[in-house]
């Protein structure tokens, strides 16, 4: 526990606000004097708040200018508010929002700014430069991972401008009802992955030959995507009777394979604009810092990107559905907006098909870092989309059509969403985090930010940059925004790594099927 003398620090974050979190690293023991006068009635931890007035029973908790909850019981000035003591208020009505009637005038143009990218034959722009295999089935995955160790020690060797391999591995493609409406979701998004530009334009399937996502249909792709043309010859089916053994299945792969590295080792970096990027923003492991450091500073870097002409996505509907209200306002019209109720609504029906609710988030690490509720969490999630117009809005594993900001819906969970996010067209990532996640992508580098300076002094060796300075008056929002721009150059440009691609640590992905499983 921390030294009483220890000089206590909170963070206020609108002057309506009638709680405050804690600064100090390992909180504040009971007694602790503020230099407001506010005087601690009983040990706050860490990133918890503590109650700047006295609170009635049922009373208004507000936070971020906005009313999180309402009090369980009388809660004097100077007491921990612990999320037990925090009952969720209802989500705003969506029918009744405000579309567009605050759009924000554009931010100045911010010219001179490049990276170097592998420029690709459809005019995007990969970060990476990275062979991907596509699979239209699980069944295939585990040949698809060993073939990939073969590629790695044998092959890549030798086109030394190749990145690396990627099995697109998923768990959809069969025993699933793969004509239902909802199937377009997982269809749309493995029929993606494949056309992330860190793929290079380059695309080959292993299939099975008896999945019920066939690999034509897959490439066919659904009514919003564009199919994508392949040869015959760009497909394995494990099935085949020209295979005999496992050997022949392997070789067969493996050709295919070289065929396509040898193209891909033909790509050099270029100097392309910043215009040129698209940078996924998402964060996990979240604590009640995230919406005052880290995401702030991201939402500032967010609008350097777009002043820049990059794309910029942030999604994860259950931490932007209790906050939509603000932003419903800043939308660029009315039908991006209408959209953004759409998806807003089909998640809430998703989940009311699931017997759950929004109450579902956040998780028990996030409550330790002191998140009361999902409204709390939302609040500071929608601050990585930094202050921007919200150019469009794209169901699940949709692709872009204009650059700017936009808001790409994707359930919260940090592996569907980073997975969906892919399929959308990312090509960097910045990930922030209060409690810590080793987190990380094969196909995109993957940027993680600390929200407290305590975890990125602990796990100096796995997040990229701290925000945890904000906290403490060393630096600002401002400024801790302006380095992780340039770090995203750095990354994208391939000048620096990220610790997720030095440590080789990449989670498997994780295709969103909100649809039945047969």
């Amino acid at each position: 526990m921390s030294d009483i003398n220890e000089t206590p620090l909170y963070i206020k974050v609108h002057d309506s606000d009638n709680v405050a979190i804690v600064v100090n690293d390992r909180g504040l023991p009971k007694g602790a004097l503020f230099s407001c006068g506010l005087q601690l009635l009983e040990h706050v931890p860490q990133g918890h708040k503590v109650a700047l007035k006295n609170i009635a029973a049922g009373g208004e908790i507000v936070r971020y200018g906005e009313i999180i909850g309402h009090a369980q019981r009388a809660i004097l000035r100077g007491c921990w508010i612990d999320e037990s003591l925090v009952s969720l208020p209802e989500a705003p009505e969506l029918q009744c929002l405000p579309l567009a009637n605050k759009v924000p005038a554009p931010l100045p143009p911010l010219e001179g700014y490049r990276f170097e990218g592998y420029r690709n034959a459809d005019g995007s722009v990969g970060t990476k430069n990275l062979l991907g295999i596509t699979t239209s089935v699980q069944c295939v995955a585990g040949v698809v991972d060993y073939v990939v160790k073969i590629i790695e020690r044998d092959l890549l060797p030798r086109y030394p401008n190749v990145d690396g391999v990627v099995g697109l591995n998923h768990l959809y493609g069969c025993g699933v009802a793969i004509n239902a409406p909802a199937a377009v979701v997982p269809i749309r998004t493995i029929h993606n992955l494949a056309l992330n530009p860190n793929f290079g334009g380059e695309v080959m399937v292993v299939g099975l030959g008896c999945e019920k996502l066939q690999p034509e249909r897959l490439l066919q792709g659904t009514p919003d995507v564009q199919a994508i043309s392949l040869d015959e010859s760009q497909i394995v089916r494990l099935q085949d009777e020209k295979h005999r053994g496992f050997r022949s299945m392997v070789d067969d792969i493996l050709t295919l394979a070289e065929r396509h590295l040898q193209r891909l080792n033909r790509r050099q970096r270029e100097s392309c604009a910043a215009s040129e990027l698209v940078v996924g923003m998402q964060c996990g492991g979240s604590d009640a810092f995230s919406g005052v450091t880290a995401n702030p500073a991201v939402g500032f870097a967010s609008d350097l990107l777009v002043r820049c002409g990059a794309t910029v996505m942030f999604s994860e509907v259950t931490e932007v559905r209790d906050a939509v209200h603000l932003l419903t306002p800043r939308v660029a019209d009315e039908q991006v907006g209408k959209r953004l109720l759409e998806e807003m609504a089909w998640y809430d029906a998703y989940l009311e098909a699931g017997q759950s609710d929004r109450s579902a988030n956040p998780s028990p690490g996030n409550k330790k870092g002191g998140l009361a509720n999902v409204v709390e969490k939302a609040l500071g999630s929608i601050a990585k989309s930094g202050t921007s117009a919200i150019v469009e809005v794209l169901s699940p594993g949709q692709r872009p059509t204009k650059r700017g900001l936009i808001y790409a819906a994707t359930p919260a969970s940090d592996f569907v969403c980073g997975t969906q996010q892919l399929a959308s067209g990312i090509t960097i990532q910045v990930f922030t985090t209060g409690r810590g996640t080793p987190y990380g992508l094969t196909a995109v580098p993957v940027i993680k930010m600390a929200t407290r300076s305590a975890l990125a002094d602990r796990w100096y060796d796995l997040m990229d940059i701290n925000a945890g300075t904000i906290a403490t008056g060393e630096a600002t929002i401002e400024q801790v925004g302006w380095q992780l721009f340039e770090l995203i150059l750095d990354i994208a440009s391939g000048r620096k790594k990220t610790w997720s691609d030095q440590w080789g640590l990449h989670n498997a992905l994780a295709v969103f099927n909100p649809a039945p499983v047969t």
